[in-house]
């Protein structure tokens, strides 16, 4: 029974995140480039600068910035990935486009000023995710492949953030986190050989697992329109894909790894209406073992604590935006973002279905004032095509080149509330 409740309360959140529907496919990895359109208008920027209700996903010290305010989101996301296999081995060869490239993610939280030193905030998101479903199975060369080929991959925060001011100068903020998440695979019947578990490596349906972790922040304003800005999310030890225990590494362990954030924002007091931020952040996909583990040569079998893995390394993202606040009524954004590549081009055949490949990022976006109440915040994303190539060593005989390749385009829109 407690078994039961548990997994109504995570499909509920899922549900509640907009991922019951659509998987919300990410960016910078598979993390999303930024919460809520006011960073998503800065290339995911958020960390020194306040973003609104989402932006405590980026720095729960923001709360007093925040204010009193509620806010709904709706991201659409629309991704354009494929894959291209040259001729000459067990790959079957062409250009393939994998399906699925429209995608509805919700989001929304609330945020209240309880005294002039603490707020307290709650909020849910879709923290990032992965999605390919190639109509054609280009595995089946191995001996086995049904149709369709892909994997799915869904994660939601939920959240409650505490900021409280140590002075006038310096805020510091946590953020107590529910993680939530589901994975399942179709196609992989060629790699079924390859585990330690032949039977829980794909067509296994949905697995669902939560975990446990904590966002921590802090805001420094030392005057002369400065602010610094720093946060670090733990890794969530996550409960293990038990369905697909001879897929991924450590027997279906499937961890969110930890990320860490500092940035500067600059409001220059001969020009108060605009403001100029740079941050730097590190995704440590490096230390899980599922994401990182090489397979190109490979080690050990599928999901053992040595088993072939995706071959990510950790990600540095780098961002530069800026705001201008044209009158009570507009205010407009935007941001350049750049992320280092995230596995080597020796890691393409088994990327084709994870193709986390843009590195360059440009956004646009803009906050209309309706009343003194309400307002809407809408932005646009897009990330540049960007692909993966190479030849796993692995492979015998003639090797096959492959290509992985992804695009994407996004729009937020959110309305906000303030009290």
């Amino acid at each position: 029974m407690v078994l039961m409740k548990l997994r109504g309360l995570t499909a509920g959140a899922l549900v509640l995140c907009g991922l019951g529907t659509g998987p919300a496919e990410a960016t910078n990895g598979y993390f999303a480039n930024g919460f809520g359109g006011a960073s998503k208008g800065m290339a995911g920027a958020g960390v020194a600068v306040p973003s609104g209700v989402l932006g405590l996903a980026q720095n729960p010290a923001m709360g007093h910035k925040v204010g009193n305010k509620a806010g709904l989101c709706l991201t659409s996301f629309l991704p354009d990935r494929s894959v291209e296999i040259a001729p000459g081995g067990p790959l079957t060869p062409g250009t393939h486009k994998s399906e699925n490239d429209y995608f509805l993610i919700p989001c929304g939280g609330a945020n209240w000023v309880l005294n002039n030193r603490l707020t307290f905030g709650a909020f849910l998101f879709g923290n990032g995710g992965m999605n390919t479903e190639y109509g054609t199975n280009f595995f089946a060369g191995f001996g086995a492949g049904s149709e369709p080929l892909g994997v799915n991959l869904e994660q939601a925060f939920i959240s409650l953030n505490l900021s409280y001011k140590l002075s006038d100068q310096v805020t510091v903020g946590v953020s107590p986190i529910l993680a939530v998440q589901r994975f399942s695979a179709t196609g992989l019947e060629a790699f079924s050989a390859m585990s330690t578990a032949p039977g829980n490596v794909t067509n296994q349906g949905d697995d669902w697992s939560h975990g446990w972790g904590a966002n921590l922040g802090i805001l420094w304003e030392p005057g002369n329109g400065l602010a610094f800005g720093a946060s670090y999310r733990t890794r969530i030890e996550m409960q293990k894909f038990d369905k697909y225990a001879g897929l991924f590494a450590e027997q279906g362990g499937f961890d969110i790894p930890a990320s860490a954030t500092i940035g500067l924002a600059y409001t220059p007091p001969t020009a108060p209406k605009w403001t100029l931020t740079g941050e730097v952040q590190r995704i440590f996909y490096g230390d899980i073992a599922g994401i990182s583990n090489p397979n190109a040569p490979p080690e050990g079998p599928l999901g053992a604590d040595n088993g072939i893995g995706f071959g990510w390394t950790d990600m540095d993202i780098w961002r530069v935006a800026a705001i201008y606040r044209h009158n009570e009524t507009w205010t407009f954004r935007g941001g350049i973002s750049h992320a280092s590549a995230f596995a080597e081009g020796k890691n393409a055949v088994l990327n084709s279905l994870t193709p986390a490949t843009p590195q360059w990022h440009a956004s646009l976006g803009a906050s209309y004032r309706i009343n003194d109440r309400w307002g809407v915040t809408g932005s646009w994303t897009h990330a540049f095509e960007n692909s993966i190539k190479g030849t796993n060593p692995a492979l015998t005989g003639v090797p096959q080149e492959v290509r992985a390749r992804m695009s994407q385009n996004e729009i937020a829109l959110g309305l906000t509330y303030r009290w």
